[in-house]
Order: structure tokens, then sequence, then C-alpha cells
């Protein structure tokens, strides 16, 4: 196994799933380890960060209100409370919910070292040059995921939580919120906002193995625009502020892949021609 991994283009396939088994394994461990000590901040991790979103004194709602403030305008984000609650209705409920909420905190602390296993797993196979260019992969990756998980937990998530739970088709319903489904709505947002940042890297992936070109992004961008909107219109209420502040930073993503895109053709037309002039 020793020889395997130090000679890994020698590799069998079986090898290469021990390896793969090994780098698997080290991550869940990872992530087990940063969920354990998530299940013991019990306190910290539903009081402050879960249900924060839920309290009127939450950053994000400040912020809309000083500015609804400022301009005279009366708001929903300067009330007292949401009028909603939040209850168990299983006898598992809140233990579940204590033992996933972990597992899923632990996922996205440890997030950097599984990308660091994942890529410890691929580099063997890359050429020089290549592992050069990616030697920052997992420092961007990293920013751009916990940017995005920032974003859903401050932006998306207060915004979808104020909208959902102050909703009523009658004043004969009240909003008496189950805890599986409340923190179903921050992890949503929190973990797809992480993912959605990450399509800076995605492209630069996808433009390397052909399968993308800036012209292709720029062909589609008007689609990708109405897809936004129409997502920031679903999960935000509905004002067209809101909308705004959702739908800006996945659209300066698109632009920012679309440049990315175009650095990635430029570097492997030089390849090509720094080929042909060797021979």
């Amino acid at each position: 196994m020793a020889e395997a991994s130090n000679n890994p283009n020698e590799m069998s396939f079986l090898d290469h799933l021990e390896e793969l088994r090994w780098h698997l394994i080290r991550s869940v461990f990872a992530i087990v380890i940063v969920a354990c000590v998530a299940f013991v901040m019990k306190d910290f991790i539903f009081d402050t960060i879960i249900f924060g979103p839920k309290k009127m004194s939450f950053p994000t709602y400040r912020f809309f209100c000083n500015i609804a403030t400022f301009f005279g305008i009366d708001s929903e984000f300067c009330g007292d409370s949401l009028p909603f609650t939040i209850q168990n209705r299983t006898m598992a409920g809140q233990f579940s919910a204590h033992i996933w909420t972990s597992i899923w905190a632990g996922f996205i602390v440890a997030f950097p070292y599984v990308l660091w296993e994942v890529w410890r797993f691929i580099s063997p196979g890359l050429h020089e040059n290549e592992k050069r260019y990616s030697k920052g992969f997992i420092f961007v990756a990293s920013f751009l995921f916990f940017l995005g998980v920032l974003f859903g937990y401050y932006v998306v998530s207060p915004l979808s939580i104020n909208f959902l739970g102050t909703y009523q088709v009658s004043k004969e319903v009240l909003n008496e919120i189950d805890i599986s489904s409340f923190i179903a709505t921050v992890r949503a947002a929190v973990i797809a906002c992480g993912i959605m940042f990450e399509l800076p890297i995605i492209i630069f992936f996808l433009t390397k193995i052909g399968l993308v070109t800036p012209e292709i992004l720029k062909k589609h961008r008007k689609i990708a625009l109405v897809v936004v909107l129409i997502l920031s219109a679903v999960i935000t209420p509905p004002d067209v502020a809101s909308q705004i502040v959702v739908s800006i930073p996945v659209l300066v993503l698109y632009q920012v892949s679309i440049y990315i895109s175009k650095v990635v053709i430029k570097q492997e037309l030089k390849k090509e021609k720094a080929a042909k002039n060797g021979k």
C-alpha cells in the first residue's frame, strides 16, 4: 500500500478505491469531532445561532429598521417580536433536531478540511503546472463557501423567516411552527447559499474540461437573470428591495464566473501555442 501511495500512477482501481475510502473516513471523522463539540455547545448553537433570526434584535432586522426609519417608512422589521411560536410535536423531535443540527454544524465548520481531503485524492492525477495554478483552490473555495453561509444566515434566513413566519391566509390560522420546519428553513438557506457561492469554482473546472465557455455563459445570461429573480422572489418577502438584496451577489458571482472562464480559455490557448512552438 505504501508503494502504491508513492506511485499514484501505478495504483490499481482497487488501490484507488482504498485510498478514497481513507480520505472519506478522515473527512467523516473530522465532521464527527466538530459535531461533538457543537452537541456540547447546545445553548449557543440553538439560542444564539439557530433561533437568532427569530428575535427582532437580530442585526439584519435592525439594519432594515434603521433604513426604514431614516426614510420615514413604517416597517415590519421594527416590531418587538415575530408573531409565531416554535413548538415540538414528537417525542424524539428535540433530541433528533439536536443531533442533526450538530452534524450539519460539523460539516460547515469542517468544510475546509473535507475539501483538503478531496484535493489530496485528486491532486496526484494532475500535471505539475495544474497543481501550481490550483495552489489557492482550498483557500478560495473555503472563503466562498463561508461567505455564502454568512449571506444565507444574515440575509436569506431572516428575510425568509420574517415573511413566512408572519404570513397568514386568515386571522383564524395561527402560526405555530414545528422545530424541524424552522431549522430546515435556516439550514436550507445557509447550505444552499454556501454551495451557490461556489459557482466561480464550479465554472473554473467546467471550463477546464471543456463543458463551458464564456460564450455559452454570455448567451444564457438573460436566462440566468430570470432564474435568479424567480428564486429571489420565492425566498424573500414580496418587495423589490429584498429581492434586489438577494439577487445582486448571485449576479456578481455569475459575472465573475464569465471572467474566470475567459482567463481559463486564454491559458489553455497559450498552452496549445507553446506546445505547437515546441514541436
